[in-house]
């Protein structure tokens, strides 16, 4: 139920944040959020406890859409990568805590409603602190209110820098929306340029999940279990390493962004996820099968086997968490126009909860049916995929203005890239 919330979320958030901005969005995010896990905490029954998952399932969803877009309007080209990848390591990191907070709950008299209630406090501190932030310069542009824009900027530029973001924001499409006046989402299918930037956008945030990071996430205890360690205590010990490593990845991801490039990243991690896929899969046929250890040494192999899937695991996650965890966001977070893009960063956020939800809810019926090592094989294959997609598909946007990559998208649907290859060369 948290999923569908999540998923009802990012499709009205993206409405929401055009309509309302991109401040009020973050206070309504926290309110249902805060307002989910008291709910929760509170519950008499199975009915109570459903509707609380919902309500925080809706803030996470408006939130997934607002968080990236807000960061994004807010810096300066050439950092804004690693700083929409902050608020990936907020959650890959918060993932970490909550599994030493849960685990310290555990000790305590009802255990569960404190595991639940206590996630209305990020929410709450967030609230309070939004109140004393600026809404984006960027939406506040669009709307007409360039005073106020301007007045936001001056915080963020210094002033030979402001006037070339005033003169950018001056230039761009915007102008040729009113104040009031948002796009549809029948405009995003009828234009080509809109078109190609909401596949790309849709496409890295389904790959992200179909590419397996959440069944590593909600199930990495199952999978260590099924990997040989049958310790309740030990398959705990080895996620919280995961969700470490998972935590410190993305902080590479932040350093490398910038760098090396959205597009090139991408491709890296999901050569090595592809790899990790393929060993974690090796690793459970052979565990599998009776014939691959003598039954002499059996319990020795097995043992050795399950190190080898951990081991797995754990490259896994050190390729996926730099890359493919934090490029999506990324790139979804500048590649729509402004009056699109919190209506494609909303549609772009409901692929990917939907996406998150058919993989939590088809991981272990696919591994009953056909076995771990085949299942991990699957998610090999549709990395591949993955790959392929980006390679052929996805522009580098590295260090381009909004308006850069708007052009890049015109050229695109025009046919011609002649304009786009000078910009990524302009840009590196």
């Amino acid at each position: 139920m948290a999923l569908v919330g999540a998923m009802l979320g990012a499709a009205g958030g993206g409405w929401i944040n055009d309509t309302y901005g991109r401040r009020k969005s973050t206070l309504v995010a926290d309110v249902l959020f805060a307002l989910g896990s008291l709910v929760m905490c509170a519950s008499r029954g199975p009915n109570m406890l459903i509707l609380g998952r919902l309500l925080v399932g809706l803030g996470v969803g408006i939130a997934s859409v607002t968080a990236p877009v807000y960061i994004a309007e807010a810096a300066p080209s050439e950092i804004r990568g690693g700083l929409v990848s902050t608020n990936v390591l907020m959650i890959t990191g918060g993932q970490f805590f909550s599994y030493l907070i849960n685990l310290g709950f555990t000790e305590v008299p009802g255990t569960w409603r404190w595991m639940l209630g206590v996630a209305a406090v990020p929410a709450v501190v967030q609230f309070v602190l939004m109140l004393f932030l600026p809404e984006s310069p960027r939406w506040l542009y669009w709307k007409d209110e360039k005073a106020k824009a301007i007045s936001v900027l001056e915080k963020i530029y210094d002033s030979d820098r402001l006037e070339e973001e005033v003169e950018l924001l001056a230039s761009s499409s915007m102008h040729e929306f009113q104040s009031g006046c948002t796009g549809s989402y029948l405009d995003i299918f009828k234009s080509k340029e809109l078109r190609l930037a909401f596949y790309a956008g849709a496409g890295l945030q389904a790959f992200q999940q179909f590419t397996g990071i959440n069944t590593v996430m909600y199930y990495s205890p199952t999978i260590v279990q099924m990997a040989g360690f049958t310790s309740n205590r030990l398959a705990l010990l080895l996620s919280l390493v995961v969700a470490g490593m998972n935590a410190a990845g993305t902080i590479v991801g932040i350093y490398l962004i910038d760098r090396c490039g959205r597009r090139r990243l991408a491709l890296t991690s999901l050569s090595g996820v592809v790899v990790s896929l393929v060993i974690l899969a090796m690793a459970f046929i052979l565990q599998s099968s009776s014939s691959f250890c003598l039954n002499t040494l059996n319990s020795t192999c097995q043992g050795a086997l399950g190190w080898f899937a951990v081991a797995g695991l754990a490259l896994y996650i050190a390729f996926f968490s730099p890359g493919m965890g934090p490029v999506p966001w990324a790139v979804n977070s500048e590649i729509y126009p402004e009056a699109y893009r919190g209506m494609c960063g909303g549609m772009s956020a409901t692929v990917n909860w939907v996406s998150n939800l058919i993989v939590a809810q088809t991981f272990l019926s696919i591994v009953g049916w056909v076995g771990t090592g085949l299942t991990f094989l699957i998610i090999a294959g549709i990395a591949v995929l993955a790959f392929i997609f980006v390679a052929f598909y996805v522009p580098e946007t590295k260090g381009l203005s909004f308006e850069q990559v708007e052009l890049l998208w015109k050229e695109r649907a025009g046919g011609n890239q002649g304009s786009y290859q000078s910009l990524s060369v302009a840009a590196a």
